[in-house]
């Protein structure tokens, strides 16, 4: 049989190998590249969106901030420079979803604490009760990582005014108080260029979600921070 074969041995060793280089090529076809979007204001629920941005379409980034942290330390946008960074928006006196948001952003801050790209960042929606003092309080209490995740707070304004227009995460409150904000359960993933890249139910640690399939949960974000340290 093998001498038989003698005579086809080059012909089945190209023929093999062209086979495997096939396989491989419809394999890579039919198994499409990870690939993260883009947001802006556009493709946003406009309750979460300022009205005057919900018409841009590209080139959205999170602008300019300056406020202070759990240690008062000032933080700016230069402190996350070149960082992949999750940031979200909550209330130390949060009843409901912030404790489950808190322990959700403390597993994540669990998986990468050794992954020195990747930055976590928190703005309280009621910063005339969370003082610099309370912010800290609650951190020991949570155990948050001084180095790699910030609570701040600030002028309410501008903590209004950089998640309707720049983070797009929250809903307007109160009519009587004009920076009134309802803060949803969203964690948005920011990539190094200041771009938004993903929102996710920071609520939801890795099961599907009930009302949307589209939604991701945490164990999804994880996921989703580790391709952008390894693709940008």
């Amino acid at each position: 049989m093998l001498n038989f074969l003698a005579p086809y041995k080059k012909f089945l060793i190209i023929f093999s190998i062209l086979s495997i280089i096939i396989y491989f090529g419809i394999y890579t076809l039919l198994s499409p590249e990870k690939m993260l979007p883009i947001y802006s204001p556009r493709d946003i629920n406009p309750e979460l969106v300022d009205s005057t941005v919900q018409h841009i379409g590209n080139d959205h980034k999170i602008a300019d901030f300056k406020f202070t942290n759990q240690n008062r330390e000032v933080i700016t946008q230069k402190d996350y420079e070149n960082y992949i960074y999750v940031a979200d928006f909550f209330f130390t006196t949060c009843p409901t979803i912030c404790p489950k948001m808190t322990d959700n952003m403390v597993w994540l801050q669990e998986q990468l604490k050794n992954n020195p790209e990747v930055k976590l960042l928190s703005f309280s929606v009621t910063p005339d009760i969370d003082t610099p003092e309370v912010l800290k309080e609650y951190a020991l209490e949570k155990g948050v990582d001084d180095s790699k995740w910030n609570l701040v707070t600030g002028d309410k304004k501008e903590i209004y005014y950089l998640a309707r227009k720049s983070y797009l995460a929250v809903k307007t409150g109160k009519p009587e108080d004009i920076y009134d904000m309802v803060h949803t359960e969203n964690f948005i993933l920011i990539d190094k260029n200041k771009r938004i890249r993903g929102f996710y139910d920071g609520t939801n640690l890795d099961q599907p979600s009930e009302d949307d399939p589209e939604t991701k949960n945490m164990q999804q974000l994880l996921e989703d921070i580790l391709w952008l340290s390894e693709n940008q």
